[in-house]
């Protein structure tokens, strides 16, 4: 942990050169929502790491650019497109365009132009891509900060922040 500058790609990439000079090795796959400067700092340090988007994200991504009388259409196209993936090969996200294309463009536009990253996980076991599509150890372990920061309005100082972000529940 180090402090940053929010998404800034200069910090991010600060961090991960202190991760590698202190022995960590280039992972393999690294999964994140669409934090620009944490893909830039990636590129940069770990350029042979492969990108997986959160499947968490992106459909609330792809909704907010939608009528709500579109929703439940749209985030059953996106399970499917999830479900089927590489089995369709390339283009699989094609029926997504084809049922949203015309009207919303937009929305298309956030699946397409990230199909290949949002469906790199097919890339690996079956066993472990449940837990390569979603952010969702790194979003439930910052819960609680983001938790405190919001009713205490920021940490205040950088101590506190450290605190907040190692302070045990129920402790």
């Amino acid at each position: 942990m180090t402090d940053g500058y929010r998404e800034s790609g200069q910090s991010r990439a600060d961090l991960l050169r202190e991760c590698r000079r202190r022995g960590m090795r280039a992972p393999k796959l690294a999964v994140g929502d669409g934090a620009l400067g944490f893909w830039k700092a990636l590129r940069e340090v770990f350029p042979k790491t492969k990108e997986q988007r959160c499947w968490r994200h992106k459909p609330a991504n792809v909704l907010a650019v939608l009528p709500k009388s579109t929703y439940s259409g749209a985030v059953a196209a996106m399970g499917d497109l999830q479900r089927r993936g590489r089995r369709q090969g390339a283009g699989g996200d094609q029926g997504f365009a084809r049922d949203y294309g015309a009207k919303f463009p937009k929305a298309v536009s956030e699946i397409v132009d990230a199909a290949d990253v949002l469906l790199e996980f097919y890339n690996y076991t079956a066993e472990h891509r449940i837990h390569l599509r979603p952010t969702n150890p790194i979003e439930s372990t910052f819960a609680t900060v983001r938790l405190r920061s919001r009713v205490t309005e920021g940490p205040g100082c950088r101590a506190a922040g450290l605190a907040m972000a190692f302070k045990h529940r129920g402790r």
